[in-house]
């Protein structure tokens, strides 16, 4: 048996061969959207973790896209310590008309840099992961506490394939997402879609607006689109008041937004719009939840509708969160606060600083992962991943070999370390 000092030094000899999982992993075309394509993915990743000695659950979240849950129990499990890896396997989507200068789906290397869709985006943290599994197994160390590995389907479009797992119970003392966040110590804030409609019980024709809008036209009706736009006034002035009202350690004032992201509405240009849909993305502080922002808009929006004649006797509809943008157009990821006492994210702390001979630092993402599930099910939980935000989703997405080698190291050392530890 290799002693882990041993194991480190493997990483950089083994390069190629990180790069090679890394290839194939970008090669399986798993966009999102249009989704519903990660199965051979996912079957690579479950037979990878197999031969890693790791006993697989797989199951379909959706047709054609399944979640798999590798775990390795521990030798002495009930008295040392739990992780649990979590990454998922689906990209953003790739359009014709983007100008790539590299095929998206092949790994480019050229100098110290791979290019290719979800080298940032999380492949590089995925691969990371399992190779690091990969090397424990082969040297034949054994860990006293458990290890679990998660391959999820679906962050890209919010169809929280880590909420399957949560609910699923699958559970550690602690837990890593290896999302982009250039290798910084991350919590979140949270992010939850809803649909605000402004609805009309009766429609009429385009040639009666003027009897609707002028004094004597005696029909008592509005149209459902210049309704809306009251309420879009609404938002923004509500945004403001939080801007100013509301802050949280590590983000700049004003991050929690509320964005009129997309408007529909009316039939043709023959009718007076009769109804009309908003949808807003909003982004909240990790000491609020969704539900208690969401209770805010409405409260506001409701206000908004009483002082409004026809708004006040047909007030707006709302519809919150969901569970895919592709499916039922929603989305919700939970806020993710982070706790700099606890001990797995001090363990990795200094265990970043050993591999990579600086300090990391440790704040808030200004952008949202699947972590936040993890943490509403009672894990403590950080991102920690290679790749740099500005990368991800980007045209020619790439990732730098050394962050890669060095976050690899990193996570090997740390399973190593925090699966040794005794439970207090």
């Amino acid at each position: 048996m290799k002693s882990i000092a041993e194991l480190i030094e493997r990483v950089e000899e083994r390069e190629e061969e990180l790069i090679c999982l890394l290839q194939q992993l970008v090669e399986y075309q798993t966009e999102s959207p249009p989704a519903r394509n990660t199965k051979e993915a996912q079957d690579f990743i479950a037979h990878y973790l197999a031969d890693a000695g790791f006993d697989i659950d797989m199951w379909d979240v959706y047709p054609n896209d399944p979640n798999v849950v590798a775990v390795k129990k521990g030798t002495a499990s009930a008295h040392h310590r739990s992780l649990l890896l979590n990454g998922h396997v689906d990209v953003a989507s790739v359009a014709k008309d983007e100008n790539w200068t590299y095929p998206p789906f092949k790994l480019t290397k050229e100098g110290r840099k791979v290019y290719g869709r979800g080298m940032a985006d999380m492949k590089g943290g995925l691969a990371a992961c399992l190779f690091a599994a990969k090397l424990l197994h082969e040297a034949g160390i054994e860990l006293p506490g458990d290890l679990t590995i998660e391959s999820v389907i679906g962050e890209e479009v919010g169809e929280a394939g880590t909420k399957e797992c949560c609910d699923r119970g699958y559970r550690a003392d602690f837990a890593v997402v290896a999302d982009t966040s250039n290798c910084e110590i991350h919590g979140q804030g949270g992010v939850i879609t809803g649909w605000v409609t402004v609805k009309s019980p009766k429609t009429f024709h385009d040639g009666l607006r003027r009897n609707m809008i002028h004094a004597g036209g005696g029909l008592y009706g509005a149209s459902a689109i210049e309704k809306m736009t009251k309420l879009i006034q609404g938002l923004s002035e509500l945004e403001r008041h939080w801007a100013i009202t509301k802050s949280y350690p590590g983000f700049p004032s004003g991050m929690n937004t509320i964005n009129p992201a997309v408007i529909e509405g009316g039939r043709h240009a023959a009718f007076i719009a009769d109804e009309c849909s908003l949808w807003i993305t909003v982004h909240y502080y990790p000491d609020e939840t969704y539900q208690e922002v969401t209770r805010e808009i409405e409260e506001h929006l409701l206000a908004v509708a009483a002082g409004d004649p026809w708004l006040k006797e047909h007030p707006p509809l709302f519809r919150w969160g969901g569970t895919s943008m592709i499916e039922d157009r929603g989305e919700i990821f939970p806020a993710l606060p982070i706790d700099l006492e606890w001990d797995g994210l001090k363990l990795l702390e200094s265990t970043h600083h050993k591999t990579f001979g600086v300090k990391t630092k440790v704040g808030m993402s200004s952008t949202v992962t699947d972590g936040g599930w993890l943490g509403d099910a009672g894990i403590p939980t950080v991102i920690y991943g290679p790749g740099e935000l500005i990368h991800a989703h980007a045209v020619n997405e790439e990732l730098s070999i050394d962050q890669l080698l060095d976050y690899t190291k990193t996570i090997l050392t740390f399973i190593y370390e925090w699966c040794h530890k005794e439970k207090q």
